[in-house]
Order: structure tokens, then sequence, then C-alpha cells
């Protein structure tokens, strides 16, 4: 045995398993953070300020690759290796410990569309309970992700195809009773993520958003009746609303944690919101965890560089809104070049008059803030825990963020009007 790799998510307890584990073996114990702090004499926030995100990975890649230490521990930054040569390096390593067992690596889709689907099976025939389109892109665990049904932005033809999918899944594994699919969808092509014989947690939601008592019909097959002869109505029926399920995070109860959503589950409850169209149904939920709408006043934003693009759309859509946008130095460039008033704001790191300061003195009703691996050790961090801290709304991904700003606009326009579950089609 050579060197062991640690990988994992911000938090995770790389540096303080690392610690104790080269204690143990008698290895030496290597912080990739703290060696690209000292190659260029700065502090991580402080280069990724200098640089940006491409920079800070191209300085991360030579630092990693660059690690000759034999009999070590090393606790890798973020939550992923980013780089080609890093990775190689890291893999070479992994062959010397365990050359007899199998390297497993996971290939992240970026920007991918994440749906849940929830089907019976009696064995013969497939019934498609439910089809829940994500709000946030695929990456986030899905019991931290809004999600919406029927699906907001997916075609006719990608439905058709998931339920096709669905159904020769079910009866190909000889599911009698309930089964939930998760796909993720990305320039048209759908993978299937994973594939459970099982009642999910999206079952309850989806009976309710439906009419249709899923895991009561699941029960009456496992005994040994048929679809057929239920008479179930049929599961590509047009629904007239919109149900929105949200995640109830504890941010405010654990003072420290960050909010940035990921591949671990952090939410403690769900809440639902119904409307006519999915931006009332959205903001309802909002409504729900204490998340105000706010209806005037400053918005910050703050983007890391693979955002800037598409958060031009967005910023359009709060200034037509009326709202004051403030924005750090690199945003702000961006914004200015495609038109949008915004005022340039000083980072944490740059002194007194920063955007925390104005969080703390009330000035920000909304920040937009998305990381980007390593900004979470950077001022985007301390910037979440004072909008938990004063009570700010803020969302840290652009799919939540257009979401968010879509239902301010419709809770401004036409008002949020009630609609009971029971007013609901229900079957059964």
């Amino acid at each position: 045995m050579n060197n062991i790799v640690l990988t994992g998510m911000p938090g995770a307890g790389k540096s303080t398993i690392g610690v104790l584990l080269a204690k143990v073996l008698g290895y030496k114990f290597i912080d990739a953070d703290i060696l690209i702090q000292n190659s260029q004499g700065m502090l991580l926030r402080e280069i990724i300020a200098k640089y940006g995100d491409d920079g800070f990975l191209k300085i991360e890649n030579d630092v990693n690759k660059g690690i000759t230490d034999q009999h070590a521990v090393i606790a890798t930054g973020g939550s992923a290796v980013y780089c080609t040569e890093a990775m190689e390096k890291y893999m070479a390593e992994a062959a010397k410990i365990s050359p007899d067992h199998p390297v497993y690596l996971d290939r992240f889709l970026e920007g991918a569309v994440e749906v849940d689907l929830d089907a019976l099976c009696d064995g013969e025939q497939v019934f498609v309970g439910g089809v829940l389109e994500h709000i946030e892109m695929a990456g986030i665990h899905s019991g931290d992700s809004a999600c919406c049904t029927p699906p907001f932005a997916l075609s006719e033809a990608v439905q058709a195809q998931l339920r096709a999918i669905a159904r020769r899944l079910a009866l190909r594994l000889g599911v009698v009773g309930l089964i939930n699919i998760q796909f993720a969808i990305k320039d048209q092509v759908i993978y299937i993520i994973e594939a459970n014989p099982r009642a999910s947690r999206t079952v309850p939601f989806a009976s309710k958003a439906t009419g249709v008592p899923l895991a009561k019909v699941a029960a009456r097959i496992m005994a040994g009746e048929k679809l057929a002869d239920l008479g179930m109505p049929p599961d590509d029926r047009r629904l007239e609303h919109f149900s929105v399920k949200e995640a109830v995070m504890p941010f405010g109860r654990f003072p420290g944690a960050d909010t940035v959503l990921g591949p671990e589950m952090k939410s403690t409850g769900e809440v639902m919101g119904i409307a006519g169209n999915f931006p009332a149904a959205f903001a309802k939920t909002q409504l729900a965890i204490s998340y105000a709408l706010p209806e005037g006043g400053t918005v910050f934003v703050s983007v890391c560089d693979r955002d800037k693009r598409a958060i031009v759309p967005i910023a359009r859509d709060i200034a037509r809104l009326g709202f004051r946008i403030v924005a750090t130095g690199g945003t702000a460039r961006t914004l200015r070049a495609a038109g949008v008033e915004c005022e340039q704001v000083r980072k944490i790191h740059e002194g007194e008059g920063n955007v925390r300061d104005m969080i703390a003195a009330g000035d920000i009703s909304l920040m937009i803030n998305t990381p980007f691996g390593h900004a979470t050790r950077a001022d985007g961090y301390e910037l979440r825990l004072e909008a938990v801290k004063h009570g700010v709304t803020h969302v840290t991904n652009l799919a939540g963020a257009q979401a968010m700003v879509a239902g301010m606009e419709m809770a401004r326009a036409n008002g949020l009007a009630v609609v009971a579950l029971q007013d609901l089609p229900q079957w059964g």
C-alpha cells in the first residue's frame, strides 16, 4: 500500500478522518487545500477571487498531480477531482492499493434534468402514477429537490418515452406493486439513474396530486387483484392543475451548516403547493416553508463563472419587477455588458461596506448565490450563513432562482388563490 486518497463533499470529514487514519497507519497526512494555499501565498477565497473558478481548477490540478509523497493519506479539496491529469494520478494510486478490485467511478451529467416516476405493475399491465420533473438540475438528492407534476417543461414526446421505458422495465423486472424510477435527461437523451421496486417518498405526493391512492392500489395488486379489474383512469390524462413538492430544510437550527444542496440529503420534511400554473404552485411552497416572496427592495446576485451567461435573463426579469440589483465584480460586469442595470458591491474580504454588512443591516431582500465546487470555501459560504442568520430568502441554483422569480411575478400579478385537495378529482 502506498497512498490513500480521500474524496468527498465539503464538510464530509476528509481532514478529520484523514488525520486519524494517518496516525493509526503511521502515514503522513496531506491536505491538498493547504498545499494550494502555500503554492500561491493566498487563502483559497483570494485565489478564486483573483483567478476565477477555471484558474483555480488549473492551480488545483497542478498541485494534485505534483504530489509525489509516498505512504501518505491525501485529502483532496472540494467535492471531486475535476481535472484529467489529477484523476489519472489518483486512479493509478488506487490501482496500486487494490489491484484485484475494480475502481468505481461516477460520471456527472452537467446540466441534466432529473425526473422521478412512480408506477404500479401487476405483472401484466403497468399504470404510471406520476411523472415528477425536478426543478433543480441533476446532482441534488431527490429528497432535497423540489419537483412538479405534471412536468412543466418536458415535452409530451419525452413524457411518452418515460412511460414506455417504465412499462418495459417494470414488466421485465416482474414487479408486483409499486416501482420508482429516477431518470436524468440531457440533450434529449434519457438515462436511467436507478429503479427501485418499492414505494418511494414521492408516492404520497403523487397520490394527492393525481387523486389516485397509489399505496392502496399497490396493496390490492399485491393481494392478487389486477389493474384491468380496478377501473383505473388513463395514466396519460391531462391534469388541470400543477402540484409542486418542496423540501423543508433545517438550516436555521444548525448554525454553520452550508445551505448548498448536493448528493447528501439534508431535508427534514416537505410541503405541497397546488395552483393552475407552475409558478403559482411553486410560490405557495416557498410561503409554506417560511420563505418570503419579496415585493421590492434589493436583490444581491453573485454566480460562478459557468452560470454567468444564464443569470442574465433572470436578472432582466428581476429588474423588470422593479428591484434594485447589486452584484459582485465578475457578475456585475456580465450583467452590465448585457444591458442589465446593477451596482457593484464589495465581497466580504474586500473591506467594510461589503455585502455581508448589507445583509446584516437588512438591505438585502433576496440573494442568488451559486457555488461551483471550491466556491463553498470562499465568500459564498459566509454569505449563505449570513442569509440564514438574518432570515434573507436565498437560492443557490439557477433553476430555483428562475422558479422563485416567476413565482414572485405570479403572486404579484394574480395573487395566490386557495386550492383544496378535496376539490381536486379523486379516484377510488
